[in-house]
């Protein structure tokens, strides 16, 4: 039966497409764009090809091409798909979900979807031709006995990396890449006149020169010798490539950041508020060294003031410019130890956009009237031009809080009230922190200490003290006053969302609470009460930590997304990132919005819904690789620190348990390796997923989360990223598991 013809346009389409107006501006000779594309195929419920579109919107002969290119376009960013006949149709229509791949280093993979909700699990089949990092398309095959959706590959829309980092091996006339990334799957072959002059066990970047195939192994050519394996800071030089962190600025970024005068001229301070009166204050960390916000509080008859300054980024970075174009490309800056790639250029990122005290400086403020009990009461957000009185850090806040009287507190007398004032509007805003029921995790965090050879010496924790969790409540409140702001305005902006936990996970948190004498209200969607309440009860039990750590287990992780569905884990409506545009692109776009709000403009933002869902999945996506990066390069340093310890034994905790082992943290070091299943006693072990641990099938004896054990380093694989350790004496005698409570 031959196919209908699509309907013609029901006029011009040039009055029906709502952004019209805007591809004039943009475009000598505009198309239709991408929103009444879409719009179009999904009225016509079928995919059309590039000539039947181009006859149903009457385009003329010349403007095929451009059609053509934006089609194309859209395919790589997943908006559409097209079929194997080459027509176009909605992804959701055609039964497909386009997302970024990420690998598992045992083969299998899962696509994270563009419009967010569960991954899809792909089985290792279906990632023989795929990458770490690609952009696919995938077809809903079924649900797998997890509960996962699975899926098959249909299309690869854009390949996400085109080198590969790792270390070359020569062996029997045979030239190879192990990649230095775990997620990266396949070892890269190397033709001998592509490995240019690496030498064995030197590390390399390789460039992809044929991708994997069903049945074959990617092929590629040496481009930059890292140098050796060992070599200080060899591990971070090692993460920004396996991670495509980019890190070196582009010409025209760094001439039009030299274009940018070095100070806040007369002109730029015209039509802002002056607050250079105002004592305003920075409070970071003793290694910081862009200061992006200040805050200062005042007593008022019913309560306080709170301002909170933030560097004004936004006066500099102009959207579509060199410099936003990078900025938006990073996403963020990147913190490695004793190193930071940062977002924006020094110039900018340390210098006119950094709040250092005593010279002015353009900032954007939220001015917020904070109740006794701790609820903003009112608030308002302008432009203005300030000046830093103080560059203060942490522990000095902390100390001087904790004694008015001390030496920190005598060295800067006049510091001490203010900062007694912001106290008491951070116990005020906590008290209505907790009252709403925000989940509290207590978390360790930690720092690196060097040696002179930049080697790890010594693995520390760090506290977070008052001064830190007042700084913490003062943005917090911030960001929900710029996220209430934008959504009362209807203006399209970034939230930063938490969404509600799935539902899969809540079942199995309950269950294992249950196993531990514990309840999780609020049915099948608890709220983030019901959790700290949870939380709190376990609080003084010696597992309180593993209980913690599953719990944390269970929720989503935030992401940025145009729709505000809320904070889950701050028990919030409205959140947005405000804060920091220095170091993360959203809360630069957040700038804007509410810039465009303060202008009282009446002509659309310039930024559509679907453009802040975009770039709210894109920084998203660099988020997360951030975090990868900085992790791949923690851990390398954390094996070759434990090269130096293989035989000694120290005492551990179970910090998680898999079905092929325990991954036991090293008391004192902060440091975890695996105990592999077959390293237990002598017994055939399963894997009792909702207690989270493992039983000997014939001894019934268990090993679970937070069980403490004797271990000795067996080995250190620097490669991959592996410490195997081996239960000592007594520790390969677990306990008895105990039978289901009734």
């Amino acid at each position: 039966m031959k196919k209908k013809p699509p309907a013609a346009g029901t006029g011009d389409w040039r009055k029906q497409d709502p952004d019209h107006a805007r591809e004039q501006e943009r475009h000598e000779q505009p198309i239709p764009s991408r929103r009444y594309i879409r719009t179009v195929l999904r009225d016509e419920g079928a995919p059309l090809t590039l000539e039947e579109l181009c006859a149903h919107f009457g385009l003329e002969e010349g403007e095929h091409e451009a059609l053509k290119s934006r089609l194309q376009a859209m395919v790589r960013e997943g908006e559409i798909a097209q079929n194997r006949r080459g027509a176009y149709g909605e992804v959701k229509q055609m039964n497909l979900v386009s997302g970024v791949i990420q690998a598992h280093r045992d083969g299998f993979g899962f696509l994270i979807p563009d419009e967010g909700g569960p991954d899809v699990f792909l089985p290792p089949r279906q990632m023989r031709e795929l990458m770490n990092g690609d952009r696919a398309l995938v077809r809903i095959t079924g649900v797998d006995e997890r509960g996962r959706r699975e899926g098959a590959l249909a299309d690869v829309l854009e390949r996400g990396s085109r080198t590969v980092v790792g270390r070359l091996h020569a062996e029997q006339g045979v030239t190879y890449v192990i990649p230095d990334n775990p997620r990266v799957q396949q070892d890269l072959l190397i033709p001998p006149e592509s490995r240019a002059s690496a030498r064995h066990g030197q590390m390399v970047v390789a460039e992809i020169v044929t991708p994997p195939g069903k049945r074959t192994l990617p092929v590629g050519r040496v481009t930059e010798i890292l140098g050796e394996h060992l070599a200080p800071g060899m591990e971070i030089e090692a993460a920004i490539r396996a991670h495509g962190l980019p890190h070196v600025f582009p010409d025209a970024v760094e001439r039009e950041a030299a274009e940018i005068p070095d100070e806040v001229r007369a002109e730029d301070r015209a039509g802002r508020e002056d607050l250079r009166g105002l004592p305003l204050m920075t409070i970071d960390g003793v290694d910081a060294r862009d200061f992006d916000d200040a805050v200062f509080a005042q007593r008022a008859k019913d309560g306080w003031k709170l301002w909170v300054a933030i560097a004004d980024v936004s006066a500099y970075v102009k959207p579509g410019a060199p410099l936003d174009e990078e900025g938006l490309k990073r996403g963020n800056s990147v913190y490695f130890p004793q190193r930071v790639i940062p977002m924006l250029p020094e110039k900018l990122s340390n210098g006119l956009c950094s709040l250092n005290p005593d010279v002015d400086r353009l900032c954007m403020v939220c001015e917020m009237r904070v109740t006794p009990k701790g609820e903003i009461a009112q608030s308002r957000f302008f432009e203005s031009v300030m000046r830093s009185r103080a560059r203060l850090i942490y522990e000095d806040v902390a100390r001087i809080l904790e004694n008015p009287d001390g030496a920190e507190a005598h060295e800067r007398p006049h510091i001490v009230e203010p900062l007694q004032v912001l106290n008491e509007v951070f116990e005020a805003l906590f008290a209505a922190r907790e009252a709403r029921g925000a989940i509290d995790f207590d978390s360790t965090e930690t720092k690196v200490l060097y040696d002179a050879q930049r080697k790890i010496e010594r693995i520390v924790p760090v506290q977070r003290n008052r001064a830190h969790r007042l700084i913490e409540e003062c943005m917090i409140a911030a960001n929900i006053e710029a996220g209430k702001l934008v959504a009362r305005r209807k203006v399209p902006a970034p939230y930063r969302i938490h969404e509600q936990p799935d539902t899969m996970k809540v079942m199995a948190l309950r269950e294992f609470l249950a196993g531990r004498g514990l309840k999780l209200g609020g049915g099948d969607k608890p709220t983030a009460m019901d959790y700290a309440k949870t939380l709190e009860r376990a609080k003084q039990r010696p597992d309180a930590s593993v209980i913690q750590t599953v719990m944390l287990r269970s929720l989503m992780q935030a992401r940025y997304s145009a729709t505000n569905v809320g904070h889950f884990g701050l028990a919030l409506t409205h959140y947005a990132h405000f804060t920091s545009p220095i170091r993360r692109y959203p809360d630069l776009l957040l700038h804007r919005a509410i810039k465009h709000v303060l202008a009282g403009r009446r002509d659309e933002f310039e930024y559509t819904v679907e453009d802040m869902e975009r770039h709210g999945a894109h920084c998203s996506m660099t988020e997360r690789r951030a975090d990868e990066a900085t992790r791949d390069a923690m851990l390398w340093l954390k094996c070759e620190y434990m090269r130096e310890h293989v035989g000694d034994e120290f005492d551990g905790v179970v910090s998680s348990v898999a079905p092929f082992g325990l991954f036991v943290e090293l008391q004192g070091l902060y440091v975890d390796g695996l105990v592999h299943v077959t390293a237990l006693a002598n017994d055939y072990y399963q894997f009792d997923k909702s207690h989270q641990r493992l039983v000997g099938e014939r001894s019934k004896r268990a090993f679970g989360l937070g069980d403490r054990m004797r271990v000795r380093v067996v080995r250190v694989n620097l490669d991959e990223r592996k410490i195997d350790l081996e239960p000592v004496g007594g520790a390969s005698a677990p306990r008895p598991a105990k039978g289901k409570r009734r």
